[in-house]
């Protein structure tokens, strides 16, 4: 099921930077029947997602927006499953935090970081041949390369901007008054193909976009502009470390064509399809570690009931 963000209210401001938060569960399983039940929770600048694995295997997710602090953001994530599911603590064998706030997961037994994780859910999504992995985060990117168990064998990160990032899209959806979930697909609706965007900081891209607006660019055309510069950000990070076929690409972003079809014009190499919600991949990899420590040292006790 989906919940869809709220509709504003009468005199509100539409928030149009707003994507809806989205719970998922396989209802073809049982988690009551499963020997082994497990948690990841990647708990992200942007959004905070928990996933649940039922004997290693893929059961429930859900997709949150992060709010004020990590402990309340990471029980939202959970709640969003258990609402479904009936699902309590007391009935998961082990919890791995990951995200910029895993330290802060309340009821976890373990901490692993996101760029592990993120590699672990990408080769459980696109299978062994997975070698480079593209995480486009709320406010970082990781460019990771993993050997064909979904270790991580090398990588490179940018946080030093928000460009090329979850927030900055957020940024443009809100000036452009036009909902996050539509700019992929508006970014191909123009007559050519503009320029990138010139500026690598939201903020001054933010100014530069108003700039292309006072100058006659149309709205479609400035969010292009923006699509192909944050496309450019990315594959300069990626070809700092290498593209090695069997690419996917992870975290929210993932779910916007418009970057997603520039990045891989710009690299000469298609990124790997997946039926699994992209943004999920961190959560996904901290739920499988869970699954493996169980196998090796057996379930722990929930830290909170």
């Amino acid at each position: 099921m989906n919940a869809e963000a709220a509709t504003p209210a009468a005199g509100e401001k539409p928030e149009f930077w707003r994507w809806a938060e989205n719970v998922w569960v396989d209802e073809t399983k049982d988690w009551r029947s499963a020997k082994t039940l497990t948690l990841g929770i990647d708990v992200g600048s942007v959004s905070s997602q928990c996933v649940a694995v039922a004997d290693g295997e893929l059961y429930a997710y859900s997709s949150m927006r992060t709010g004020s602090n990590s402990p309340d953001s990471a029980l939202n994530a959970f709640k969003g499953i258990a609402g479904q599911t009936g699902m309590t603590l007391n009935d998961v064998h082990f919890v791995v935090g990951t995200g910029y706030g895993r330290v802060n997961v309340p009821f976890s037994h373990k901490a692993i970081t996101e760029i592990a994780c993120h590699a672990r859910g990408a080769n459980y999504m696109g299978g062994n041949s997975v070698r480079t992995i593209l995480d486009m985060g709320g406010q970082d990117c990781k460019a990771i390369h993993c050997d064909e168990k979904g270790k991580v064998t090398n990588f490179l990160m940018n946080d030093k901007c928000a460009a090329g990032t979850g927030r900055g899209m957020e940024v443009i959806s809100d000036l452009m008054q036009i909902p996050i979930a539509e700019l992929g697909g508006r970014s191909f609706d123009v007559d050519q193909e503009p320029e990138a965007v010139s500026s690598v900081c939201v903020v001054f891209a933010k100014s530069e976009a108003l700039a292309l607006l006072k100058g006659g660019y149309t709205k479609n055309k400035v969010i292009a502009a923006y699509c192909q510069a944050m496309a450019e950000r990315v594959v300069s990070l990626l070809e700092r470390i290498g593209v090695e076929e069997g690419f996917f690409i992870t975290g929210g972003i993932a779910k916007n064509p418009g970057v997603v079809k520039r990045i891989e014009k710009l690299l000469g190499i298609q990124a790997m399809a997946t039926k699994i919600d992209s943004q999920i991949a961190g959560a996904l990899g901290g739920a499988l570690f869970a699954h493996t420590l169980v196998q090796k040292q057996g379930p722990a006790k929930p830290l909170l009931a």
